[in-house]
This record gives C-alpha cells, sequence and structure tokens, in this order.
C-alpha cells in the first residue's frame, strides 16, 4: 500500500568550517502521524529543523512539502506553505495578552496590508473571526483564566501552551516541535502532551525534537534517531529502541532507557522534575486536574482557514 508522505527530504546536508552538522541521505514524515526525531546533543537535529523551516541554508539537497519545492526558501514562505514550527524557548510577546499572542499567528490577516489597513471595513470582519478563533484556542489549550493576562506573566510551561496554541493559529498542515517539553512544569506536562496527541484527529501532522524517551514512547508512530549528523535508525519506539547503534549512540548502553520500549497511552508518562519551571518542581495532582479541566476540544479550522486561502 502507498504511503501518503507530505514532507520528503533528499540529500540534505550543511557544515559548519570543516564540521558536517547535517548530512540526511533520505528522511520522510507521512501525513497524519506524530514522528519524533531523537538523538544525543550535537546530533543535528535542531540545524536539520532549521535547514528544513528556511531558518538555515542548506549547503545541497533538496526537500518537497505537500508538492512544494522548499530547498532556498525563506522561513515565512514555508510557513505560508502550512509547515509551521516552534523553538526550543517558547517566543511571546510579554506586554501584550494572551490572547493577542495567539491572535499574531494568523497568516494573511487583511489588515497587515497596507492598502487595507485605513479601510477598517476591509479587515474589520475577518479581525473579529481571528479574535474568536485565538480564544477558543487559548481555552483548548487550557489558559482561558488566564486569556486576559500579559504574557510576560505565564511560567515557562504556560507559555509553552500559549506557543503551541499560537502555532496552530497559523493552521498548519505539519506542525514542527523543537523539544516542546523543556522546561515545562510535570504539572503541566500532561496536558501538554495531550493537546499534540489530538493534532494528528484534526489534520495536523506533526514532527518533533524531543530528548525525553518517555514522552517519545508515549505519543510517537515512528521514531527517528540521528547521530553525527547522520539518521541511523528509523522505526517503531520499541525497533529504534532495541537498534545496537541507537543503543550505543543514544541511550548510553542501556536499552532499559526506554522501560518496555512500546508506545503508552500519556496516562502511562512517569515525570522528573529536571526540566521543571523553578517557581513550581513537584507535581501537583490536583493541576494537572485543573489543566486537564479547563482545556477544551481543538475547534474546527474556519473556512478562511484553510491552507492557500488569501
Amino acid at each position: 500500500m502507498t504511503t501518503d508522505v507530505i514532507l520528503r527530504a533528499s540529500d540534505v546536508h550543511r557544515s559548519f568550517g570543516g564540521v558536517r552538522a547535517v548530512d540526511v541521505d533520505d528522511f520522510e514524515v507521512e501525513r497524519g502521524s506524530i514522528v519524533a526525531l531523537i538523538g544525543p546533543n550535537g546530533a543535528g537535529k535542531t540545524t536539520f529543523f532549521n535547514l528544513l523551516t528556511g531558518f538555515e541554508r542548506a549547503d545541497g539537497g533538496s526537500w518537497h512539502f505537500e508538492g512544494h519545492d522548499l530547498a532556498g526558501k525563506p522561513a515565512y514562505a514555508i510557513a505560508r506553505t502550512g509547515m509551521v514550527r516552534t523553538f526550543q524557548s517558547a517566543r511571546v510577546f510579554p506586554r501584550l495578552t494572551v490572547t493577542d499572542n495567539v491572535r499574531l499567528g494568523a497568516q494573511r490577516q487583511r489588515g497587515e496590508q497596507l492598502g487595507r489597513s485605513i479601510f477598517p471595513w476591509a479587515w474589520r470582519s475577518q479581525d473579529d473571526e481571528l479574535a474568536t478563533r485565538a480564544l477558543e484556542l487559548v481555552e483548548w489549550v487550557g489558559l482561558g483564566a488566564k486569556a486576559t493576562d500579559l504574557a510576560g506573566t505565564l511560567s515557562g510551561g504556560q507559555r509553552k501552551l500559549l506557543d503551541l496554541a499560537r502555532a496552530v493559529m497559523a493552521a498548519p498542515t505539519l506542525l514542527m516541535l523543537d523539544e516542546p517539553m523543556a522546561g515545562v512544569n510535570p504539572a503541566l506536562r500532561q496536558a501538554l502532551l495531550d493537546k499534540i496527541g489530538e493534532l494528528p484527529g484534526e489534520g495536523i501532522t506533526v514532527l518533533f525534537v524531543e530528548h525525553d524517551m518517555d514522552v517519545v514512547s508515549a505519543i510517537s508512530d515512528r521514531v527517528v534517531c540521528m547521530a553525527e549528523g547522520t539518521i541511523i535508525a528509523s522505526g517503531s519506539p520499541s525497533e529504534v529502541a532495541a537498534d545496537p547503534r541507537v543503543v550505543e549512540a543514544y541511550l548510553g548502553g542501556s536499552q532499559g532507557d526506554l522501560r518496555d520500549h512500546e508506545r503508552r497511552t500519556p496516562l502511562d508518562v512517569p515525570v522528573g522534575d529536571e526540566t521543571a519551571d523553578p517557581v513550581a518542581v513537584e507535581p501537583d495532582v490536583t493541576d494537572i486536574e485543573e489543566a486537564m479541566d479547563d482545556a477544551t476540544d481543538l475547534p474546527p479550522l474556519r473556512d478562511d482557514e484553510e491552507r492557500g486561502s488569501s
């Protein structure tokens, strides 16, 4: 059976001085899947992300997304095709409200065009719709109670939730998350995991970089492991965990680091405090329940948020 590949990269490479940071011969992401990109520090994962999304230029190679040749394209043009990414550190506008931060994620806003900006009637209806959509997404990630708070008052984990909502506001087909759990308090990690797991059901394919193997085994359909800039293994979490090259390069020689090597439900994921927010290190069951209660189902895309709409 032919698979529906949404992203395909071939012979992508990038060197810094005499060091080849990325040297990927073949890489694919299937539509509707959650794919984890793992590897030790310095493996080239984030650099590969940057190349695919236009934040760095590749020395060579090609990659296609939804039939679009993206090699050499700038980041904004790639985002407009429906391939959207986040960064390791959640970036917010601290003096804007949580809802306004999310609104900024919407693409092709008519009010941003110089010719239309001076005529409110040309963009007012869309602006009202985007405000409603943004509030829906704020509630979806469980930040409804903080919708009117300044984003600068949020904790690190809450900023990650805001970052996810803003990325979804861009109506992506493929969402690329760079270490989405980094810096997230254990009390909020479960809520973020659940929301990422919902995305394929809403037509959003997910590719994410992650170091936490419990997170990887919890939500990934497929795992790709990089080491020294190259892909050394690809398959299910159990297959990759059993690969001797992965054990040597990433797991430090112990397969037990991935526990049973099977995909788990998010509720099975144990959490540690090594990446917790400094203000709240210990997980609180009450906080988790409140976050889950506050979060809502992902609201459906509106007609004017379809890919390629103007």
